[in-house]
C-alpha cells in the first residue's frame, strides 16, 4: 500500500477535474447564458441531494473493502459488492423515472426562469433524470476501489470521463446544438459509459467469482453501520446543500447561477480536501481494525496540520483575489464584482469544512455513526434560521455568510463533541496547534493584503507578491512551525542522502 502514490493520484484526479471544470465554464456561459448555467447548477445540487438514496452503502463498501484488504482477504468483499450493486442499479432506474415525472412541477413551481421557455426547462429537467440515473452506480464502485487503496485506478478512470464529459459537451454545444437539452443528453451518455467502465475495472480489482450472488445475509451483517451511514448521509447532504436548495427557490435563476458560479470557484479547494479524505478514511479504518491507536493519533495530528497549512492559505488566496480570478476566468467584470464577496465567504467556510474531514473520518473509522449524526442535526438546526433570514435580505451574499457562520460553529462544537468521545485530551491540541496556528497565520496575511488593497496598493506586483506569499512561503512557514513535521521532513531528507 503506497500512501504517497495514492495521494498523488488523488491530487492529480482532483486537480485535473477542477482544471477541466473551470476551463469549460466560460464556454458554457458563451453558448448557453447565465440562466441555462443556473439549470446546470440546479442539476449539480439535485445530483448531490439524490445521494440520500445511497443509504450509506458506498461508505460501507469502502470500509468493508478496507478491512478485507487489511486482512489480506480482498475477494471476501465480492459477495457484498454484488449484492449492493443489484440494489444500486434498481435504484438508478427509480431515480430516473421520478425526476422525469416531477420535471413539469419543478419547472413551474420551483425554478424562476425569465428568458428560457418553460418547455426547454422541462426537457432539460427530464434529461437531468437520465444523467443522475446513469451516474448513480458510480459511487458504489468508487467506494470499493478507494477501500482497496486503488486510488490510481479510480483516478485514471475519473480523469478520462471528466475530460470526455466536459470537453465533449463544449464540442457538442459549438458544432452540434448550442442548447441545454443537447448538453444534458451528452452528459447522460457519458454517465452510462462511466458507470459501465468503472464496474468492469472494480471487478478486476476485487476479483470476480461465479460464487457471488445476491445475499441478504450480507445486508444483515452490515445493516447497523449502513443505517448509521444512511442517517449521516441524509443529514450531511442536507447540511452541505441547504443553502443551494433554499437559494434556488428564493432567487431568480440568473442570480442562482451566479451563486453556483462562486461555488464552482470555491470547489477548487476540494482538489486538496477530497483526495486527502479518500486516503485517510481507509487508512484510519485499517489502523482501528489493527488496534494501533498511537499510529492513528500520529496520522491524525500530522495529517491535519499538513492539510491546514496548505488549505488555509489557498482559501485566503481565493478570498483576497476573488474578483481578479473571476474576471480573468470569465472576462465579465460585472459577474466578477458580484460574485467576489460570495467567493470570499464560501472559501473561508469551506476551508474550515475541509479540516473537519479528519474528525469525520476518525468517527467513521471507529464506526460511531451516532456522533456524526448528532453533530449534523445540530448544524442543520443552527443553519435553518440563518438561511431563512440572510438570503432574503442580502441575496447571494447572505447565503455565503450563513455558510461561514455555521462552519465556525461546526469547528468549535464538533471538535469538542468528537474528541470528548474518541480521543479524550486531544481537542485543545488539535484545535489550538494543528488547526489554530495555520489559521492564525493565514488570517493575518489575508487581512494585511486586504488592507493594502483598500489603501490603493493593488498593482500587479503587489498581487504577485501576495499570491507568492500565500501559495508558497506561508504554507512552508505554517508547516514547519510543527516540530513533528520538521522531524518527519528531516528524516526523509537524511534517508535519501544515505
Amino acid at each position: 500500500m503506497n500512501l504517497r502514490r495514492n495521494l498523488l493520484a488523488g491530487l492529480a484526479n482532483s486537480g485535473w477535474s477542477a482544471l477541466v471544470g473551470f476551463a469549460v465554464v466560460p464556454f458554457y456561459l458563451k453558448y448557453l447564458g447565465m440562466e441555462a448555467y443556473g439549470l446546470i447548477g440546479f442539476f449539480m445540487t439535485a445530483q448531490v441531494m439524490f445521494q440520500l438514496l445511497d443509504m450509506g452503502m458506498a461508505p460501507t463498501m469502502n470500509r468493508e473493502v478496507a478491512r478485507c484488504s487489511a486482512s489480506g482477504q480482498l475477494r471476501d468483499a465480492g459477495k457484498l459488492l454484488h449484492t449492493l450493486a443489484v440494489i444500486y442499479w434498481c435504484v438508478a432506474i427509480v431515480i430516473g423515472l421520478v425526476i422525469i415525472l416531477l420535471a413539469p412541477f419543478i419547472a413551474t413551481h420551483w425554478l424562476k426562469s425569465k428568458d428560457l421557455p418553460s418547455h426547454t426547462v422541462v426537457n432539460a429537467l427530464m434529461l437531468m433524470g437520465l444523467v443522475v440515473a446513469s451516474r448513480w452506480p458510480i459511487g458504489l464502485y468508487q467506494g470499493a476501489l478507494l477501500g482497496a487503496q486503488r486510488m490510481t485506478v479510480s483516478s485514471a478512470v475519473n480523469m478520462s470521463m471528466v475530460t470526455l464529459g466536459s470537453v465533449g459537451a463544449v464540442l457538442i454545444l459549438a458544432f452540434v446544438s448550442p442548447t441545454i437539452e443537447a448538453f444534458f443528453a451528452w452528459q447522460a451518455f457519458v454517465g452510462l459509459v462511466y458507470a459501465v467502465t468503472l464496474r468492469k475495472v472494480t471487478w478486476l480489482v476485487i476479483g470476480a467469482s461465479d460464487a457471488n450472488r445476491f445475499d441478504t445475509s450480507e445486508l444483515k451483517r452490515i445493516w447497523r453501520f449502513t443505517a448509521g451511514m444512511s442517517a449521516i448521509g441524509l443529514t450531511g447532504v442536507v447540511f452541505s446543500q441547504l443553502d443551494k436548495i433554499i437559494l434556488s427557490k428564493v432567487l431568480a435563476l440568473e442570480d442562482f447561477g451566479q451563486y453556483m458560479l462562486a461555488s464552482v470557484v470555491v470547489s477548487g479547494l476540494y482538489v486538496l480536501i477530497t483526495p486527502v479524505f479518500n486516503l485517510i478514511y481507509p487508512r484510519f479504518s485499517a489502523l482501528v481494525a489493527k488496534g494501533d491507536i498511537e499510529e492513528l493519533k500520529k496520522h491524525y495530528h500530522l495529517g491535519t496540520r499538513l492539510l491546514a497549512s496548505i488549505l488555509f492559505p489557498a482559501a485566503m488566496l481565493l478570498a483576497v483575489f476573488a474578483k481578479d480570478i473571476v474576471y480573468i476566468w470569465t472576462g465579465n467584470l460585472q459577474v466578477a464584482t458580484s460574485t467576489a464577496p460570495v467567493i470570499a465567504l464560501l472559501a473561508s467556510g469551506s476551508a474550515l469544512h475541509g479540516v473537519m474531514h479528519f474528525p469525520y473520518a476518525l468517527q467513521l473509522a471507529y464506526g460511531t455513526t451516532r456522533l456524526s449524526l448528532t453533530i449534523y442535526l445540530v448544524l442543520i438546526v443552527v443553519m435553518l434560521p440563518l438561511l431563512a433570514f440572510l438570503p432574503l435580505k442580502f441575496g447571494t451574499v447572505g447565503g455565503g455568510a450563513a455558510w461561514l457562520v455555521v462552519l465556525i460553529f461546526y469547528m468549535l462544537f464538533g471538535t469538542w463533541f468528537m474528541h470528548r468521545r474518541l480521543l479524550p485530551g486531544q481537542a485543545i491540541i488539535w484545535l489550538g496547534r494543528d488547526v489554530g496556528i495555520p489559521l492564525l497565520l493565514s488570517v493575518t496575511v489575508g487581512v494585511c493584503l486586504f488592507q493594502l488593497t483598500f489603501a490603493g496598493f493593488d498593482g500587479l506586483y503587489v498581487k504577485f507578491a501576495g499570491g507568492l506569499i500565500l501559495m508558497l512561503i506561508l504554507p512552508l512557514a505554517s508547516a514547519f512551525t510543527s516540530g513533528e513535521l520538521r522531524g518527519y521532513a528531516f528524516a526523509k531528507v537524511q534517508g535519501r542522502i544515505r
